[in-house]
C-alpha cells in the first residue's frame, strides 16, 4: 500500500488471565497482514488512571503527559478503529470506556469502527457489543454493521492469538473488509471536503 490506513486497535481488559490479549493479538496480525499501520493501545502496559482529567480539559497544554499528547496524536492520525471488547455483567468493561474517555469526541469524527468483542462462553460477549455500538456512535467514530463475535476464545485461538478454527480468519475478514471500505471512503471524503464545523 503506497498510503496504507493507519489503525488505531483499543483492547479494554485489564484482568489477570485475560482473554482479550490473545484477541487482540490475532486482530493486530491480521490488520498488519493486510498493510495497514497499528497502533496497539493496552490499558494495562499505558497509564490510564480512573478518569479524572481528559486530555481536552487541560487548559495549559504544557501540563498534559507525554503519553497522553502521544495517544491522542495516534487516535487522531488514525482513519479508522478496532475496538476488543469483553463482557462483563451483560455490559461494557470499565477499563474500556475509561480508556477511550480520555480522548475528546473530535479525535474520533468522521471515521468508522469495527466492533471485535469476545467471551469464555457461547455468546461471543454480543450483549457488550450492543451497547459499544451506541457509546462509538456518540464518540464519532460510528460502527460497521458487521460484529466479529468470537465465543469460547480459549478454543478459538491460542495465546498467541494464532486461529485454532476457520471461524477466526472468516470473521475478521468480513470485519476488516468492511472496515476498509469505509476507511478509504471517508478519509477520501474528508481530504476533498473537509469535516463539518
Amino acid at each position: 500500500m503506497s498510503n496504507p490506513l493507519k489503525v488505531v486497535l483499543f483492547l479494554g481488559s485489564v484482568r489477570e488471565g485475560r482473554l482479550g490479549l490473545r484477541v487482540a493479538k490475532f486482530m493486530f496480525n491480521q490488520l498488519k497482514k493486510k498493510g495497514y499501520e497499528v497502533s496497539f493501545f493496552d490499558p494495562v502496559e499505558m497509564p490510564f488512571t480512573l478518569l479524572h482529567k481528559p486530555i481536552f480539559m487541560y487548559r495549559d497544554k504544557a501540563e498534559i503527559p507525554a503519553w497522553l499528547k502521544t495517544a491522542d496524536e495516534q487516535i487522531r492520525a488514525a482513519d479508522a478503529y478496532v475496538v476488543v471488547s469483553a463482557e462483563y455483567n451483560h455490559s461494557i468493561p470499565p477499563a474500556l470506556s475509561n480508556m477511550l474517555d480520555h480522548f475528546g469526541g473530535s479525535a474520533y469524527a468522521f471515521k468508522p469502527s469495527g466492533i471485535v468483542t469476545y467471551s469464555a462462553g457461547q455468546y461471543g460477549g454480543m450483549r457488550a457489543a450492543m451497547q459499544l455500538r451506541a457509546m462509538l456512535g456518540e464518540l464519532g467514530m460510528l460502527s460497521v454493521s458487521n460484529i466479529f463475535g468470537v465465543p469460547v476464545a480459549q478454543k478459538s485461538l491460542s495465546e498467541d492469538g494464532e486461529p485454532l478454527n476457520e471461524h477466526m480468519e472468516r470473521g475478521a475478514d468480513r470485519l476488516i473488509s468492511q472496515l476498509d471500505w469505509y476507511a478509504n471512503a471517508l478519509r477520501n471524503h474528508r481530504n476533498t471536503a473537509g469535516i463539518p464545523s
